[in-house]
């Protein structure tokens, strides 16, 4: 098994590409080890010493680390990932899709916006910042203003603040000119 490994804008976390399905669709965010309960592969992961999230997309795993360098975690996460696939336990046990626990927040009235809203994140922004190991979910909208939560490699990054206000605001109004802000949740 060959693990392709990428670097993302955000310097404490990495891209490891098993060149498999990690899941089938949707996105799986956990940022410790309770919220990994259902994961076998998350958990072997947070057992690596200096591992602080873990994050599948639909053919990638991201990990992020606190304070540890990559050059003594890179091998330890390899390792690990390559254990999973081999042992032929799932990576998610009883669970499909996103875990998404927030719920999403609009007036009635902005139902068609949201729609738009939606559609271009996932058409136009999703698969962008899927390349860079993370994601971007909707989360509300209210008074012109975009909720984003950001997933994965995009959370903590220190390009996210300009990815929000000059990528996806900027494409968020140029197609909604009632948008006036985008903010992260």
């Amino acid at each position: 098994m060959f693990i392709q490994t990428e670097a993302t804008p955000n310097p404490a976390t990495l891209k490891f590409l098993p060149g498999r399905n990690v899941i089938g669709s949707g996105t799986l965010d956990f940022r410790d080890p309770n919220a990994a309960a259902q994961s076998p592969l998350a958990l072997r992961l947070f057992d690596i010493d200096g591992v602080t999230g873990v994050f599948f997309g639909g053919d990638f795993i991201s990990v992020t680390k606190g304070e540890a360098e990559w050059q003594h975690l890179k091998p330890a996460i390899l390792g690990a990932i390559m254990e999973h696939y081999l042992s032929g336990v799932p990576v998610v046990e009883g669970l499909e899709g996103e875990n998404q626990t927030d719920d999403e927040f609009f007036a009635p009235e902005d139902e068609e916006t949201v729609n738009t809203i939606k559609e271009l994140l996932e058409t136009r922004v999703r698969p962008a910042v899927a390349q860079d190991g993370g994601d971007i979910v909707f989360h509300g909208y209210k008074e012109g203003i975009v909720f984003l939560h950001m997933r994965g490699a995009c959370a903590g990054c220190p390009s996210s603040t300009a990815t929000l206000q000059h990528g996806i605001e900027n494409l968020l109004r140029h197609f909604i000119p009632e948008i006036q802000e985008v903010r992260p949740v």
